[in-house]
Formats: structure tokens, C-alpha cells, sequence
């Protein structure tokens, strides 16, 4: 196999540390994480979802989603409401102080996204996401 191919997958986390390192840089939001923006950013996709099931989409372990959730809420941003359906289980709902959170989360997405525009044009980026989404899909045949 070519050092090339040897390299695609250093290659790809290298450009993943370098994107977070790009929106953390410039997130202008207060002393908001990556990984408080991340949440955030699911929980206005998908509100009311469950804490296990956020912490399963973020690749991140309950204990850990626990205490960025604690940090959420002591900002005021998130509030969790007891499932009426399940007593053990707790739903995540925004509060009206996540928007501006949110408002510059998509400010620095929108940033990063001319970035890679402006480096790569916008066919290529078309190109190149096909070829991510490829990669991603034989993947997950394995």
C-alpha cells in the first residue's frame, strides 16, 4: 500500500483537530466549548431529545455528557425536563438565552464554510464531500 493511502486517516483527523481548532478560535460566544456548541447545535435539531440519546450522537459518555449538560444549565442555556414517559430518563429543551449561542455558532459555521470555499472552490468542495460521504458509507457496510 502507497504512503499516500497509509495517510488518509491521519490525514482526515488532522483536518478534523484543525476545524475545531478553527471554531474555537473564533467563537466569540463566552466561555462556550466546542463540545457545549456541539450540544447546543443537536438540541435545537432535535429538541426534547433524551440525555443517553445525546450523548450517544456525540460520540461522548454519559458521565461526561452529564457534567457538559451541568455546565449548560448552570449558563442557563439547556433545561432538562423529566420524561413523563420514562421516570429514569430526562429530555433537553433550549432556553430563550441559547439563541445568541446559536446565532454565532452558525456565524463561525458559515466562516468555516467560506474558508473551505474559498481554499478548495466550490466544485471541488461538492467533489470532495461526495468522496467523504463514500468513504463514510463503506464504512459502514463493514
Amino acid at each position: 500500500m502507497s504512503e499516500q493511502h497509509d495517510n488518509l486517516a491521519f490525514l482526515i483527523a488532522d483536518t478534523n483537530r484543525l476545524i475545531r481548532q478553527f471554531f474555537q478560535q473564533r467563537l466569540r460566544c463566552g466561555p462556550l466549548t466546542l463540545a457545549q456548541a456541539r450540544a447546543l447545535f443537536y438540541v435545537s435539531r432535535f429538541e426534547g431529545v433524551k440525555q443517553v440519546e445525546l450523548a450517544d450522537a456525540l460520540e461522548i459518555q454519559p458521565m461526561t455528557m452529564a457534567r457538559l449538560l451541568d455546565q449548560l444549565s448552570d449558563q442557563q442555556l439547556i433545561e432538562r425536563v423529566q420524561d413523563p414517559n420514562d421516570r429514569r430518563a430526562y429530555q433537553i429543551f433550549l432556553t430563550a438565552a441559547a439563541a445568541p449561542h446559536l446565532e454565532e455558532i452558525e456565524r463561525v459555521s458559515a466562516l468555516m464554510r467560506e474558508q473551505m470555499r474559498n481554499t478548495l472552490g466550490a466544485e471541488q468542495v461538492n467533489h470532495f464531500m461526495t468522496t467523504l460521504m463514500r468513504l463514510r458509507d463503506g464504512l459502514l457496510d463493514d
